[in-house]
């Protein structure tokens, strides 16, 4: 039987862990609160004695009530540690628990985190009601900490009613909190930027809610009318009903929050139904990919799983007929499939015992990428390792793992599908055709249009040429 360092059991009835796990649970425990940070600190620093807590956690959790889980998520400056406080308080007016999990970004140089949300919260850290974890996110990337899913797990476990995740000050494709939240509250703010960046894809796609923090500030009118924009622009009119909620808020000065609290007892409330209907043993907020769209991943994905991603907004699919004068050959074929590897010398190993023979590699430098092209009939395989880490396929390989990238379809007059699908009402991550290595004419179509797949078109004189 494993021993702690203090010399106690570690597993077994009447163990260290029995204890600990007893004292996390009962709210009439003293020093519960202690027992709590104890256990967060065992998870976190993934202590031999962490699965079997864990395991004792999830165990409780089964069949019961969860936590409603909140994140709190966008750009550095958004005012995110404000308004947890504002919202904190608000549910503690009502009688509610709250536990907050606020994940700081680390020092790329020494590793260490400021962990500043505990002077932010102020007088609540004193609060019997209230449990605050600080996170450092010591390098991971995706907005929050390696271990934040296990510390929810165990918070959940301690009984509180609403679990607020606030994120690092995160970018446009740090998305990891949706795979841990009920519902994502996306903060923003005027003057970060111009009408573009409300179109971008990314964190702006998984929101909830959206949150126009500082509404005090000159221009809120403009950020509530872009985002209203991008909103009908990424939903056909027979969902509008259910978009996300866009609520303005002043939370250093409370205003607002009552606003914001209303959408969110909305989301809870399907939460609850979603209990009732199908049981408690169905809902698992570490695997709800929305409530808003009721869709729930499988148990055990993990992150690099797209499964456990959100499915995007939906939008008109393409429609390219065999009679359509962007087609001229006929309905377009399959070009390549894009695969994203983490080494191309490690996987062409698979490739080569097929029999398959790599035509071609080469490093596209603007798309920091070595591209590996393997010929497959009419088609081909193209594996893409990344070059830089922040680029598009590096941080994909980070948010997802390997797998599937990207399907390129090729097409007889690339110009002519662009405006064809323009007209359609297809959303294009760009309007404008790119040029890759050898001339080859591209452009990708948003995965909000193509069920959630990122689709490339290249044009027929193209094939063969990289990208």
């Amino acid at each position: 039987m494993k021993k702690t360092g203090s010399g106690e059991l570690a597993t077994g009835p009447g163990s260290f862990l029995e204890r600990l796990f007893a004292a996390l649970r009962s709210a009439a425990t003293p020093g519960r609160t202690r027992a709590l940070a104890r256990a967060l600190s065992l998870v976190e620093d993934g202590a031999p004695e962490a699965p079997a807590l864990l395991a004792l956690c999830r165990e409780a959790l089964d069949g019961q009530r969860r936590a409603f889980r909140v994140g709190i998520t966008g750009p550095a400056g958004a005012g995110k540690s404000t308004l947890v406080d504002a919202l904190t308080r608000a549910l503690r007016s009502r009688g509610l628990r709250v536990g907050i999990v606020a994940v700081d970004p680390s020092s790329a140089f020494s590793g260490g985190a400021i962990l500043g949300d505990r002077i932010r919260l102020g007088d609540l850290a004193s609060d019997s009601g209230v449990y605050m974890r600080s996170m450092a996110a010591r390098g991971h990337l995706g907005g929050l900490a390696a271990a934040t899913s296990d510390v929810l797990t165990a918070m959940e476990a301690a009984g509180f009613d609403w679990l607020l995740i606030e994120t690092t000050g995160v970018g446009q494709g740090e998305i990891e909190v949706v795979q841990q939240a009920d519902a994502v509250a996306v903060v923003l703010v005027p003057g970060m930027g111009d009408s573009v960046q409300s179109l971008k894809a990314g964190v702006l796609e998984i929101a909830s809610v959206f949150v126009l923090n500082k509404a005090d500030m000159p221009g809120i009118d403009k950020l509530e009318a872009e985002i209203e924009e991008m909103l009908g622009l990424s939903a056909p009119v027979s969902t509008q009903s259910s978009k996300p909620a866009v609520v303005r808020t002043a939370a250093a000065q409370g205003r607002g929050i009552a606003e914001l609290l209303a959408a969110l007892d909305a989301l809870a409330e399907k939460a609850a139904d979603k209990i009732r209907t199908e049981g408690a043993g169905g809902f698992n907020p570490r695997n709800q990919a929305s409530i808003r769209s009721g869709a729930l991943a499988p148990e055990g994905d993990s992150p690099s799983n797209p499964a456990q991603f959100p499915p995007l907004p939906a939008a008109p699919h393409i429609q390219i007929h065999p009679t359509d004068p962007s087609c001229a050959t006929g309905v377009p074929s399959l070009d390549h499939l894009g695969i994203a590897v983490r080494s191309l010398d490690a996987s062409l190993g698979l490739y080569r015992a097929l029999g398959i023979a790599v035509s071609a590699i080469e490093e596209v430098a603007h798309e920091r990428v070595r591209v590996a092209m393997l010929a497959v009939g009419g088609s081909r395989i193209e594996l893409l390792e990344a070059t830089e880490p922040d680029s598009a396929v590096g941080r994909f390989l980070a948010r997802r793992g390997e797998g599937l990238h990207h399907v390129a379809l090729r097409v007889a007059d690339l110009a002519a599908s662009v405006e064809h699908l323009k007209a359609s009402g297809v959303r294009l991550i760009s309007d404008s055709i790119q040029a890759g290595a050898g001339g080859h004419r591209y452009v990708f179509v948003h995965p909000a249009s193509a069920n959630g797949v990122l689709l490339e078109l290249v044009e027929a004189a193209g094939v063969g040429d990289a990208h």
